[in-house]
């Protein structure tokens, strides 16, 4: 178990230069036509394409981290056919990157080279530095004669510009198997996004027909087996981004994203996970260090210190992101709802990376301080819930389904931690603080109460925007029911046990946007007609705004 004392503590992106199984599972849905779909080679995590050695871009382009003056560019290059993602072929190939303010490159302001290899996968990260704030700017990778095709990305305002609004895309919990992520495809389509943000589960690391949706697998994944080595995990990362969708909102936006629990393995810890069989599966460290070495190989995300995905971005003088890493540094999740989610030698964050968040917060001088969280940090009581929803939500948040009441895998799990960073954000009267949240697998629109016990009549310290999956299955899909069904019954319940959420939907797929002024953030929630279908509708669904200076969520009846 890993004291809150013995963390690393990063410095600030802004000032970086680049460089099992227990028997309970949360959220498994056993498909019982697994065995139909098992996945073949691993060429599988490709695109089909003609048989040709001339290098090729397979998986498309992306940007993230945005800076005032610079931005980080990734792309996999595919130097022969043999060179699928984790296969360890493939010579080492010149990669050159082209930056410029137009679509048709003709006012070219930045280029070079750099040296893809097997050693990285064949992917590689360039991070440009000397653009101009606040600017929309193309690029484009080049490969033995062969273009890659041109992607948008923008940097951030200056630090100390003033800002009228920024907006955000937000997603999180990305099933494959589950279904089509057009939920992407929707955002990449609205073309007013400064960036989008990935609030963890990007990817899943279960074998085949393990965790579809309602027991079936809409499309297999690669590899078929759960992922546990560096090349499972890099051909994993590969198989996401050959999905048309995820490939076009990267090309549309830069992303900001950090991780959760499966990008390792379900309930990732920073000694182990729910879904390791230490030994069976190797050590917890090597396994660990695979994932982690797959995702910055994979994503367009500058690691801090010791390797973790906890930083801060400024967005001129409205708004500052802090992104946390709630895996690497937390105790092991406490297995009831004893005096143990109280121990205060017991961490979600480490001590350095809690000591780095409160610094940072109280030295904010912008209107806006977001938290991108993983895990949801208001407390959640599940209330009187009938039988027949309790333990598909206790299955669905990894609970004991015969009656604990918190999930231990959240804040909830922490409460030291919760509660020396209330406690902080009061004491210091710092105002507008927005966690920015997923995981869940559920909508929320949550004040952030000092205690939850005596909530209203006790104070708010912040608010928190809690988007649903993208596909991951919902507490309807477990039950099996209609859409809607669930969340009409239990909705109600929860808030009335729960009485600082605004709004719970239980059921439905989508995700958000999030608009930030001067005297209000927004957060639109949008859902999707069906996550099992390539042509899915996206809908507005609800709005809810926190005013500048409140600390509270309060309905309001347009999207942005």
């Amino acid at each position: 178990m890993t004291s809150r004392h013995r963390s690393s503590d990063p410095a600030d992106s802004t000032t970086e230069r680049p460089d099992r199984r227990s028997p309970r599972r949360r959220s498994v849905v056993k498909a019982a036509a697994a065995t139909a779909v098992l996945a073949g080679p691993l060429a599988a995590a490709l695109p089909a394409r003609a048989a040709t050695e001339a290098p090729a871009f397979l998986h498309g382009l992306a940007s993230g981290d945005p800076l005032p003056d610079g931005i980080l560019l990734w792309t996999r290059v595919t130097p022969t056919a043999e060179a699928t993602p984790g296969s360890g072929l493939g010579p080492d190939t010149e990669v050159s990157w082209t930056v410029a303010t137009d679509k048709g490159l003709t006012n070219v302001v930045a280029k070079g080279s750099l040296t893809a290899s097997a050693a990285s996968d064949h992917t590689v990260k360039a991070d440009i530095r000397g653009l101009a704030p606040a600017t929309d700017y193309w690029f484009r990778f080049s490969a033995g004669g062969t273009d890659s095709p041109v992607a948008r990305t923008r940097t951030a305002p200056a630090a100390d510009a003033s800002v009228s609004g920024l907006r955000f895309g937000v997603v999180s919990c990305a099933n494959w198997e589950a279904g089509y992520f057009s939920s992407y495809r929707h955002l990449a389509a609205r073309g007013d996004l400064d960036a989008w943000l990935h609030l963890g589960d990007y990817l899943y690391e279960y074998k085949t027909g393990e965790y579809g949706t309602r027991g079936t697998v809409v499309r297999p994944h690669a590899p078929a087996n759960e992922i546990i080595t560096l090349a499972d995990y890099r051909t994993r990362h590969g198989k996401y981004k050959t999905d048309p969708d995820l490939r076009a909102l990267h090309a549309k936006a830069p992303v900001i994203a950090i991780w959760d629990d499966h990008e390792f393995a379900n309930d990732a810890w920073s000694g182990g996970a729910e879904n390791h069989t230490e030994g069976a599966e190797g050590t917890w460290s090597a396994r660990q260090a695979a994932a982690k070495q797959a995702y910055f190989e994979w994503m367009p995300v500058r690691p801090a210190i010791a390797g973790t995905t906890y930083r801060r971005l400024r967005f001129g003088r409205l708004a500052d992101l802090s992104l946390l890493d709630l895996r690497s540094f937390r105790s092991q999740q406490a297995s009831t709802a004893s005096g143990a989610v109280d121990d205060p030698d017991r961490t979600l964050t480490g001590r350095a990376q809690l000591d780095w968040l409160k610094a940072g917060l109280k030295a904010s001088d912008t209107t806006w301080r977001l938290v991108g969280n993983s895990v949801m940090i208001s407390p959640f009581a599940i209330g009187s819930l009938s039988a027949d929803l309790l333990k598909p939500l206790a299955k669905l948040l990894g609970l004991p389904q015969e009656g604990i009441a918190l999930n231990t895998d959240q804040w909830d799990g922490y409460t030291d931690d919760r509660r020396e960073l209330l406690a902080h954000l009061r004491a210091n009267a710092i105002r507008n603080t927005v966690f920015l949240t997923g995981d869940i697998h559920m909508a929320w629109a949550n004040d952030v109460p000092v205690d939850a016990g005596t909530y209203p009549l006790s104070a708010s310290a912040a608010t928190e925007f809690v988007v649903t999956s993208v596909t991951s299955d919902n507490l309807d899909d477990m039950v099996k029911v209609p859409e809607g069904t669930v969340s009409a019954i239990a909705a109600p319940v929860i808030q009335l046990a729960n009485r600082h959420v605004h709004w719970v939907d239980t059921d439905r797929h989508g995700y958000g946007v999030l608009d930030i002024t001067a005297d209000r953030a927004q957060m639109d929630y949008y859902v999707l007609s069906d996550r099992t279908t390539t042509t899915a509708t996206s809908s507005w669904a609800r709005s809810y705004r926190t005013r500048s200076g409140t600390q509270k969520v309060e309905r309001t009846y347009d999207p942005v």
